[in-house]
């Protein structure tokens, strides 16, 4: 069992030469929301420190906190997102194509979610197997018909598994890997559970993108690691795995999505080569590189302060939307809570009637925006800006202006 603890060595090289690069200060858990009867109580806060290992290039935070408290119950829906249930909808259809899959395969998604993407293989006569740790999410995932098992992943569920005879010709695990503290369980539980010519299809967010875009939100309790696709390279060849294949997709600000396999069953593509070669190039192994994203940071900080301060000043009204994990680190390291936000707005139901963690500006349903008008809609959930300015033409229509933060704010 994984506790709440603070590392002092890599959590893929075990090396202790880490170095801090940047402190958010101590946090609220970023899906931890506030139910109205709990707004007189202190929240746990804990320190969200970003370090670099100098051994084996991986960027991570130090602070763990136990997944028991952060995965079992949870209110991240996959599927009230368009963007991503058509990225889900276009890697099943190449995947199926690809890989002839049919009646006698099976897919294997790790942090399933609702069976957004699993839904697309179902749907195809393609049997499927979910496993999800979030107990009410992998309720409405076999509401669906999407068999699905609430547990955490790694190489004791793994033998379980293979106890039953169950293998997999391909694993998805997008969105997941970043949440893992013990990261070669999770990654021996894949070699494990995958066919010999099997794949696993892993999408992360990018730290390229983070760190060029200036993605500061995306670094929350949630998210223990941030990947280059050198770090992942080294962590997978410790596992008997190879990374054969690698591609940049733009989900969640900027990702990429990579193929795995067993050593010795593919040829490693040329888009692995060059992508090593230009991370090289660009810095990755380099401390001093992070050092000025943490620079750019502070200097973001104070202009989103500016601007929102000077507009609530002036007197316009300042809505928010996108109840996202993201919103609940940008807020609260910048310090902007119910004095100039006056609500937030969210597409999810559950986390409607709830509070923003740390912050504790109250959310509602996105009716409220053409209720309320208010003069700036300040999208927290900034990599979902196209779908959320797509949805709200008619507030766009009435004068309503949008505000974008990152990777520097913009006024549409």
């Amino acid at each position: 069992m994984v506790r709440d603890e603070i590392i002092s060595a890599c959590r893929i090289c075990g090396s202790d030469n880490l170095k801090l690069i940047l402190s958010l200060g101590n946090m609220p858990l970023a899906n931890a929301f506030l139910r109205p009867e709990q707004l007189g109580d202190p929240e746990d806060r804990y320190p969200l420190d970003v370090v670099f290992c100098q051994k084996c290039s991986l960027v991570q935070i130090t602070q763990t906190v136990s997944p028991e408290k952060l995965f079992r119950e949870y209110l991240y829906f996959s599927s009230f997102s368009d963007t991503v249930l058509r990225n889900a909808k276009e890697i099943s259809e190449r995947v199926i194509s690809q890989f002839g899959l049919g009646s006698e395969s099976l897919v294997i998604e790790i942090a399933s979610n609702d069976g957004y993407l699993l839904q697309f293989y179902h749907q195809r006569g393609i049997p499927v197997l979910g496993i999800e740790p979030a107990y009410n999410i992998a309720k409405v995932a076999q509401e669906k018909g999407i068999r699905t098992i609430s547990e955490f992943f790694g190489r004791s569920l793994a033998h379980k598994l293979l106890e039953q005879g169950i293998k997999a010709d391909v694993v998805h695990a997008n969105n997941v890997l970043a949440h893992v503290a013990d990261l070669h369980s999770f990654v021996e539980g894949i070699y494990l559970i995958l066919k010999q010519s099997g794949v696993c299809i892993i999408e992360v967010p990018y730290i390229k993108d983070l760190i060029d875009h200036r993605e500061f939100d995306t670094i929350y309790h949630e998210h223990l690691c941030y990947y280059s696709l050198t770090s992942l390279d080294k962590l997978f060849r410790m596992h008997g795995l190879v990374v054969y294949d690698v591609e940049r997709i733009p989900i969640h600000g900027g990702s990429i999505r990579i193929f795995v396999a067993k050593e010795g069953s593919r040829e490693v593509s040329h888009s692995v080569k060059n992508t090593l070669i230009d991370e090289r190039d660009w810095g990755v192994n380099n401390f001093e590189f992070y050092v000025r994203f943490a620079d750019q940071v502070q200097a973001l900080r104070y202009k989103i302060r500016e601007t929102l301060f000077s507009l609530k000043q002036d007197g316009n009204k300042i809505a928010a939307y996108g109840a996202a994990a993201k919103g609940t680190i940008l807020l609260n390291y910048c310090g902007i809570g119910r004095e100039t936000i006056d609500f937030v707005a969210d597409r999810n139901p559950k986390k409607q009637g709830l509070y923003m963690p740390g912050v504790r500006i109250p959310i509602y349903p996105t009716s409220k925006i053409l209720e309320d008008m208010p003069d700036y809609l300040f999208i927290l959930a900034w990599n979902f800006a196209d779908e959320i300015i797509d949805q709200q033409r008619d507030y766009q229509r009435r004068g309503g202006k949008f505000i974008i933060p990152v990777p520097e704010i913009r006024i549409l």
